[in-house]
């Protein structure tokens, strides 16, 4: 364990692959009190910084496209003890009202999100990392129904950021670390044992 007090776990996996559904059911396991989850999507830079394509389009699937300096602030400072604040980013959608997130430390610290294993100064701090593995096709048809449903993105507008932007940062920015990681959970069908694998981690460093 790299911190005395904390143990710090990332999680990645490429658009469309669970994460969201994942960690929810994996918080269901434990109290705020256990485990903190950071989300990377509450730090996305406002959309006037973020990178503009060749042909106008802002790209939010960069490395750039969140605010990486306070992403990692707030996981050194719920490790020294102190809890963070965030207002919860709302994918531009002028009808999702934004909330504010709050999280307190906890001896188990979850950051989760594309760039996780990317940011060096964060892949060198992180004691357990997972990737959570679905075809990348299956992904598309599941981010096209969620953006539609949720965001109130177009089909067209959905697979235009998909090969454009998505597919080519997953493939530079998160796919060269899976193999290194300490699990790979597959969430083609149902990620259930992988879950328990890692509730199963968690619980044992709360036993030491």
């Amino acid at each position: 364990m790299k911190h005395n007090q904390t143990y710090l776990i990332g999680i990645a996996g490429g658009s469309g692959s669970g994460k969201t559904s994942f960690l929810r059911e994996l918080m269901n396991h434990f109290t705020p009190a256990e485990v903190a989850l950071v989300s990377q999507d509450n730090y996305y830079e406002p959309k006037e910084k973020q990178h503009v394509d060749e042909n106008g389009q802002h790209n939010f699937d960069m490395p750039t496209s969140i605010d990486r300096k306070h992403f990692y602030d707030d996981m050194m400072a719920l490790i020294s003890g102190a809890s963070i604040e965030k207002l919860e980013y709302n994918f531009n959608n002028p009808a999702w009202e934004p909330q504010k997130v709050i999280v307190n430390p906890a001896p188990v610290v979850i950051m989760e999100g594309l760039f996780v294993f990317h940011y060096e100064e964060i892949w060198n701090q992180l004691d357990y990392t997972v990737f959570i593995d679905v075809h990348h096709e299956e992904r598309l048809n599941r981010r096209i129904r969620r953006d539609s449903e949720e965001r109130g993105f177009g089909v067209d507008q959905v697979k235009y950021q998909w090969f454009n932007h998505v597919r080519p940062a997953e493939e530079r920015y998160l796919e060269p670390f899976v193999s290194k990681c300490s699990l790979v959970v597959d969430n083609n069908e149902h990620f259930g044992s992988g879950l328990d694998e890692l509730v199963g981690v968690i619980r044992g460093f709360q036993g030491k």
